[in-house]
C-alpha cells in the first residue's frame, strides 16, 4: 500500500530556486508514494521558468509578499496582501482537501502556513540555511514542527518547537546524474577540456560574471573552458565575450538541467545558498564558495564554513577578488588534483541524499498524530 495514500501535502515554496526547488523534491518523493501534493508558488519569472518540466506537479501562483521594516508607511500594504492571501488560502486548502501544510521559506510561506494553522492543520517549515532570515523566524509561530537543512540552524528556533535535522532536498532532475562527455555534449563543449561551472544562483550573481567575463582570455589561453550559468536578466550583456573568445566555454541565461552542468565540471564556482551546497555535495564536486556579501546576518558566509572548515569547499570572500587574481587562482585549483580529490572527498561527507524522504516521512508521521 502507499505510504501516503489520502494524504494532502500543500507546500508554499514560491520566491526563489532555493525554496522552489526543495518544495519540488518534497512533492515529486511525496506523489511517488501516493499522496497528493499542491505547491504554491509566486508569480516571478524564474517560478515559471523553474517549474516547467514538472507536468506531473499541481503549481499554483499566489501573490509574493515581502514584509518591509517595522514602522514602514509600506506594512498596512503588506498587512493588507497578508490578510487577503490568508483568506484565499483557507478557500484553496477546503478545496484541496488538506491535511498537511509546510513552507520552504520566506514571506510566501506565511500566509499558508498561518491559514493551515487557523484550520486546525499540522504545519511545517524548512530551513534550508545555517541561519534563519526573518521569514522563517516569523513563519515558526504558525508552524508545528521545524524541519532544518543544517545541525547549526537548530538553536535559532523557540524550544517550544519541535526542531527535527533532515537536510535539504534535492530536486528529482538533478538526482539522475548523466555522463561526462554526454554533458559536456550538452552545452557544446570540448569533452576532452577541463571544465569549470559557474553558477551565481538561480537569477544569477552580476559580480561573480563580471570576473569570469574579465578571465575568458586566460581560460581560453590555458585550454580550460567555463559553463557560465549567467542569470536570464543578464544572458544578453555577457554574450559579446563569448563571440570574442569563442574557445573560453559556454555561456547559458537560466539552466533548467543544471544536472548536465555539475556532472560536466571538474569544479564549481557558486554562491553558497543552501540549496546550491546540497546539489554540489550530491555530486560531490569540489567547489569555490563566494558568499553573496550582503546576506542577511550573513548567512552565506556561514553556510560556506559548514563546507570550508572540513576542507569540502574553499571560502574567497567577494571583495578579495578582482580581475587581476580570479583567473590566476581558478586556474592554478583546478589544476591541483590532489586538492581537487581531497575536496571530491569532503564533499561526498557532507551529502544526506535522502532529505526529500526525511521531510515526507516527518509530515506523514505529524499527521493525525502527535504534532
Amino acid at each position: 500500500m502507499a505510504k501516503y495514500a489520502e494524504q494532502r501535502l500543500v507546500i508554499a515554496c514560491g520566491g526563489t530556486g532555493g525554496h522552489l526547488f526543495p518544495g519540488i523534491a518534497v512533492a515529486d518523493a511525496w506523489t511517488r508514494e501516493g499522496g497528493e501534493a499542491l505547491l504554491l508558488i509566486s508569480e516571478k519569472q524564474i517560478d515559471a521558468l523553474a517549474s516547467e518540466g514538472y507536468d506531473h506537479l499541481r503549481f499554483e501562483r499566489m501573490p509574493s509578499i515581502a514584509m518591509p521594516r517595522p514602522y514602514s508607511p509600506k506594512m498596512l500594504v503588506f498587512l493588507a496582501k497578508f490578510v487577503g492571501a490568508f483568506f484565499s488560502c483557507r478557500r484553496r486548502f477546503r478545496e484541496f482537501r488538506a491535511t498537511s501544510v509546510l513552507g520552504m521559506g520566506g514571506f510566501t510561506s506565511a500566509a499558508p502556513l498561518a491559514a493551515g494553522r487557523s484550520l486546525g492543520l499540522p504545519t511545517f517549515i524548512h530551513e534550508s540555511n545555517s541561519i534563519p532570515g526573518r521569514a522563517n523566524r516569523l513563519n515558526a509561530r504558525f508552524a508545528r514542527t521545524v524541519l532544518v537543512g543544517f545541525e547549526r540552524c537548530a538553536p535559532f528556533f523557540p524550544k517550544s518547537r519541535r526542531v527535527e535535522v533532515v537536510g535539504t532536498p534535492v530536486r528529482p532532475s538533478v538526482a539522475k546524474i548523466p555522463g561526462q562527455e554526454e554533458s559536456r555534449t550538452h552545452f557544446g563543449l570540448q569533452p576532452d577540456r577541463k571544465t569549470i561551472m559557474v553558477m551565481g544562483g538561480s537569477q544569477g550573481a552580476h559580480r561573480i560574471n563580471e570576473l569570469i567575463a574579465a578571465s575568458l582570455p586566460a581560460f581560453e589561453a590555458a585550454g580550460v573552458q567555463v559553463l557560465h550559468i549567467c542569470g536570464p536578466a543578464e544572458e544578453e550583456e555577457w554574450k559579446p565575450y563569448y563571440e570574442k573568445n569563442p574557445e573560453a566555454g559556454a555561456l547559458v541565461g537560466f539552466c533548467r538541467e543544471v544536472q548536465y552542468a555539475y556532472a560536466a565540471c571538474e569544479l564549481a564556482v557558486c554562491r553558497s545558498g543552501a540549496s546550491s551546497l546540497t546539489e554540489l555535495a550530491f555530486y560531490e564536486k569540489p567547489s569555490v564558495l563566494i558568499p553573496y556579501p550582503f546576506s542577511a546576518e550573513d548567512h552565506q558566509v556561514t553556510n560556506a564554513e559548514i563546507f570550508s572548515i572540513p576542507s569540502a569547499a574553499e571560502l574567497w570572500p567577494q571583495a578579495d577578488l578582482d580581475e587581476e587574481n580570479f583567473a590566476t587562482r581558478l586556474l592554478a585549483l583546478i589544476e591541483d588534483e590532489s586538492r581537487l580529490e581531497a575536496m571530491a572527498k569532503g564533499m561526498r561527507e557532507l551529502a544526506i541524499p535522502d532529505a526529500s524522504e526525511k521531510v515526507c516521512e516527518v509530515v506523514s508521521m505529524r499527521v493525525g498524530g502527535e504534532v
